[in-house]
């Protein structure tokens, strides 16, 4: 095809593609995956290899959030039986950690529900961060915890913080219908905080919220506007209880379309699958590493994941292997530059308990036009469990 001969150059040379050319990657058919997949695989070998970076999530405090995020299981008024519980102390949160990274996690991502944190909760989550250093040498922190005021990026810089997630989750022009206690502008303010105070800056979307192909793209452009080092693509994980249940929106096939699309836009980013990996990819997961060049190891913020020995062995049977604490994830000419090096030609400008990041915040029919009923998937609610495991429970942690 020549439109992915057009793209492999254009992602080996880290040039945009035009917006037409994403939109046709969304339109391609199924018998034009396979083609697809090698096409983006070309462009995320050229960059990271066949490495396959492992982040581990830890929720700092569940549930009871005063945001209305249609997507999110810790919602305002959320009736989907989550646990729900306060701040871990750092000796509880450093020892959820372990776990993660005793499986082979380089990064830990701290996530707290909430709109954001106060003063008072940017030290707690200092004590946290210096807890896991000091007992995990090497080892990278992101923090995620909503809405970020003046001078906070700046502290959990100063505490250690390597990174900070804040997902911009769907389009400018749909995200009124997703979300109404806060703004897509006061999520860009926050990303453009991290940044600014040299925090490695994470943002990224969710799909199968009953999305259009043209809000998907649009997303995704604006992410590589902002210049983020890593790019999350959540999957809704439909749970009872929210206000999107209903919306099962995606195949396996589709999953793929779309995190080819963002590997062509942002072609030297680490793309991440987040949320909803296992419910809607399915068996179809291997070949999404051919994509994407990082996951979450074990269960996410609210809802089981897949085994994490299972992960591994997933990466192994696949051909790939898990990137080691010395190696370095991004790209020379992206790490050069420092946390959040924006590269002109770089992919510019999690779903979690806060205000985005990496939970199953998926999609649904209320974000403009509905995927096409011929191409909905059918209800998996199998594969949704509410997490009852690690942190903020006296159960193991899966890792």
């Amino acid at each position: 095809m020549d439109l992915l001969n057009t793209l492999v150059d254009k992602g080996l040379r880290r040039e945009l593609p035009t917006r037409e050319e994403a939109l046709a990657v969304l339109a391609t058919s199924d018998d034009e995956l396979l083609d697809v997949v090698a096409a983006a695989g070309k462009v995320r070998r050229h960059w990271f290899g066949r490495r396959v970076k492992l982040n581990y999530l830890v929720n700092l405090k569940s549930g009871l959030c005063p945001e209305d995020c249609s997507y999110c299981s810790q919602r305002l008024g959320s009736s989907t039986g989550i646990l729900k519980y306060t701040w871990l102390k750092p000796d509880e949160a450093s020892k959820a950690a372990a776990a993660g990274l005793a499986g082979g996690a380089k990064r830990v991502c701290l996530v707290a529900s909430g709109r954001g944190p106060t003063d008072r909760d940017v030290d707690r989550v200092a004590g946290t961060i210096k807890a896991i250093k000091d007992q995990n040498e090497g080892v990278e922190v992101c923090a995620c915890l909503g809405l970020l005021s003046d001078g906070q990026a700046e502290r959990l810089r100063e505490a250690g913080a390597d990174a900070y997630n804040h997902n911009l989750n769907t389009s400018e022009s749909t995200y009124g219908d997703i979300t109404t206690t806060h703004t897509y502008a006061d999520r860009v303010d926050t990303v453009t905080k991290a940044h600014a105070a040299g925090l490695s800056a994470c943002s990224g979307l969710i799909a199968g919220m009953g999305e259009s192909d043209e809000d998907l793209v649009d997303v995704v452009y604006s992410l590589r506007e902002l210049d983020p080092d890593s790019v999350p693509v959540n999957f809704l994980i439909p749970v009872e209880g929210t206000p999107l249940a209903k919306e099962w929106n995606l195949t396996p096939q589709r999953c793929l379309r779309i995190l080819a699309m963002v590997r062509f836009v942002c072609p030297d980013v680490e793309v991440r699958i987040a949320g909803g990996r296992e419910v809607h990819l399915r068996t179809m997961q291997p070949l999404a590493l051919n994509l994407a060049n990082s996951i979450f190891l074990g269960d996410y913020l609210t809802t089981e994941g897949q085994a994490g020995k299972a992960d591994l062995e997933m990466i192994a049977d696949a051909g790939f292997e898990v990137e080691g604490a010395g190696e370095v994830t991004l790209p020379e000419h992206r790490a050069a530059g420092g946390c959040g090096s924006h590269e002109a030609a770089g992919c510019g400008p999690h779903e979690g308990a806060g205000c985005g990041s990496h939970e199953s915040h998926g999609s649904g029919g209320v974000c403009g036009t509905a995927v096409p009923a011929a191409a909905a998937n059918e209800a998996r609610t199998d594969l949704v469990a509410v997490r009852r495991r690690g942190a903020g429970t006296d159960l193991a942690p899966n890792a």
